[in-house]
């Protein structure tokens, strides 16, 4: 146990200079943003002398040490992310924003996970069979289609458009949250999280039939059916459970993959989450939004992945044997 404890506190000490490293790289890309906030701030009519106050009084005119410190203080201390062209924080509109996209990043996640489960030992158990070669092509297209194609003809099967079934919404208004309309949430996100879910749910898939393979023709397994232990129970009860470390070590990057695919996909839905505010911090050349929102991605992107290597310290017994 205490092996275990001492390896989820060096995750731990190690999310913080993860993050510190990341707003420094996202800092420093962003310094060199050919755009000027003075004059994206006070428009093209600006004078020279206001230009230079308006710089002088946010500390654009210090050093780029000075400026990354003094952006560090105010995000830690202040949670301050600066100001939008719209002088809107930055902050108030990425909390606004941000936990839609999360919502349909995990459902896609959950999704393709509880897909690549039962496709992944289902093709393991058959082996060579019909079941197993049906599967493979199904996760080798899965895998081959890419989730803003997907997207789009999932809007025109299934959403009310001309053609289609109409059961989902195509297009997003208004988000509504889960806590005021169950139904309605899951009627407006699960369109994108489908689209989300089965390029990864190929992938995991693959995973998870190799993982089951190999523990499938060790040693053990025959061994318990030798001393009469049901096959049901031996594949659940251990094969199962020993096959699920390595597809939980590639769950990470897939958590990545559908964070950043998520922006796409919010962006075709019309969702008002990430992927729309950085899109409209482009196109208007807001520096600090898109900071902001580049910044929170990538610190959620880190976070995931601490939690996932937990994880797999938690179900990996080698690893807390060390």
């Amino acid at each position: 146990m205490s092996n275990l404890i001492r390896l989820i506190g060096r995750r731990l000490v190690a999310l913080p200079i993860m993050i510190v490293g990341v707003t420094f790289l996202v800092f420093v890309v962003m310094s060199f943003s050919p755009i000027d906030p003075a004059r994206l701030a006070l428009g093209e009519s600006a004078s020279p002398e206001a230009i230079d106050a308006y710089r002088d009084k946010n500390g654009l005119n210090d050093p780029l040490a000075i400026r990354y410190f003094t952006f560090l203080w105010r995000l830690v201390a202040h949670g301050d992310m600066g100001v939008t062209s719209g002088n809107q924080k930055v902050t108030d509109v990425v909390l606004q924003a941000f936990p839609i996209t999360m919502q349909l990043t995990f459902l896609g996640l959950f999704l393709a996970i509880i897909l690549a489960a039962v496709l992944g030992v289902v093709a393991a158990l058959y082996r060579d069979r019909w079941p197993d070669q049906a599967i493979r092509v199904v996760s080798i297209l899965s895998l081959a289609t890419p989730s803003f194609w997907l997207a789009i003809l999932l809007i025109q099967w299934l959403a009310n458009v001309p053609g289609g079934w109409g059961m989902f919404p195509a297009l997003l208004t208004d988000w509504v949250p889960l806590s005021e309309d169950p139904r309605m949430w899951l009627n407006q996100i699960a369109l994108p999280a489908i689209a989300l879910a089965v390029p990864v749910s190929g992938s995991l898939t693959r995973v998870v039939r190799t993982a089951m393979v190999e523990e499938l023709d060790k040693d053990y397994v025959r061994t318990a059916i030798g001393a009469g232990i049901p096959y049901r129970v031996v594949v659940s009860r251990n094969v199962f459970r020993n096959a699920l470390i390595t597809p939980v070590t590639v769950l990470g990057l897939r958590a990545g993959y559908l964070m950043g695919g998520a922006v796409i996909i919010e962006i075709i839905f019309n969702i008002q989450a990430m992927g729309q505010l950085i899109l409209d911090g482009v196109k208007r050349n807001d520096v600090f939004l898109v900071q902001g929102v580049t910044l929170t991605v990538a610190i959620a992107f880190i976070v995931v992945n601490i939690v996932v290597d937990l994880l797999y310290v938690l179900v990996n017994p080698r690893i807390r044997s060390v």
